[in-house]
C-alpha cells in the first residue's frame, strides 16, 4: 500500500454530533469523556506515527494533539490547510512539543510557508488549488508515516472517506443528545446520494468503555 493505514477516531453523541453547536470547540463536549475513554483515545495516539486534524479544528479547538493519559511518543501532527490559513500562534506550531507537518496547496502564499518553517514545521505541498489527499497520504508514507490517526473535523473525514482512504473508524459514543440542524456530525460534504455509492464498513468490535460505548468499524 502506497499510503498509511488510516484510522478515523472521534467522539460522537447519541444523535451523531461532534460539538455542542456550530463553531463551538469539541473540547467542551469531550469534557464528558471519563478517564477510561481518554486512555482509550490516547492509547491510539501513542500507537500511530501521525495524527491529522483539519484547519478548522485548529482554529476552533487549538488542540495540542499529544499523548497524555498513557505512556508513549507524540505522533507527528499533520494539518491540511489549502491556503495555510491557521493562526501562527496555534499549539500545533509549538514544534518543541511534537513535530508538525503543514500540508498546503500550490496557492498557499509563500510568506505563510516561510512563517511555518520559522516555527520548525515541515511544509508539504500536495495539490494545485486544494490539498490533494491521495497525494498527501502518498507523501506521508514516503517519509515514514505508516499509521495515521485522524481526529476530524467533518470536512477532513469526508474527503478521506470519499476518496477511499479510510481503513478503520472508531467512535466513542457519549450518552447525551445535543440536537441542532447545523451542528457538525462525523462527516459533511456533498454526500453520496445513493445506496449504491455509500461506503460500507463491517463491525469489528463493540464494547463498553467507562460510561461510553465504543464501536470499531473496518472497511470491507
Amino acid at each position: 500500500m502506497d499510503r498509511p493505514y488510516v484510522l478515523i477516531v472521534s467522539e460522537v453523541t447519541i444523535d451523531g454530533k461532534l460539538t455542542l453547536a456550530k463553531g463551538v470547540s469539541s473540547k467542551e463536549i469531550m469534557k464528558l469523556m471519563d478517564e477510561e475513554a481518554n486512555r482509550y483515545l490516547h492509547q491510539i495516539r501513542a500507537e500511530c506515527d501521525g495524527i491529522m486534524v483539519g484547519a478548522n479544528t485548529v482554529r476552533i479547538d487549538n488542540p495540542n494533539l499529544t499523548v497524555r493519559y498513557v505512556e508513549g511518543e507524540n505522533p507527528v501532527r499533520v494539518i491540511p490547510t489549502s491556503t495555510g490559513d491557521i493562526p501562527l500562534d496555534s499549539n500545533v506550531l509549538h514544534t518543541e512539543v511534537a513535530p508538525t507537518i503543514i500540508a498546503v496547496s500550490e496557492r498557499a502564499p509563500e510568506v505563510r510557508l516561510v512563517e511555518f518553517e520559522k516555527r520548525g514545521a515541515r511544509v508539504i505541498v500536495a495539490g494545485k488549488d486544494r490539498v490533494d489527499f491521495p497525494l498527501l497520504l502518498k507523501k506521508l508514507k514516503e517519509i515514514g508515516i505508516n499509521k495515521l490517526m485522524v481526529e476530524g473535523g467533518s470536512k477532513v473525514n469526508w474527503e478521506l472517506i470519499k476518496n477511499d482512504l479510510v481503513d478503520e473508524i472508531r467512535l466513542i459514543h457519549l450518552p447525551v443528545v445535543v440536537g441542532g440542524d447545523d451542528v457538525p456530525s462525523l462527516t459533511s460534504g456533498e454526500g453520496f446520494g445513493s445506496l449504491e455509492a455509500v461506503k460500507r464498513f463491517k463491525i469489528k468490535r463493540v464494547f463498553k468503555c467507562g460510561n461510553q460505548i465504543v464501536t470499531e468499524y473496518q472497511r470491507f
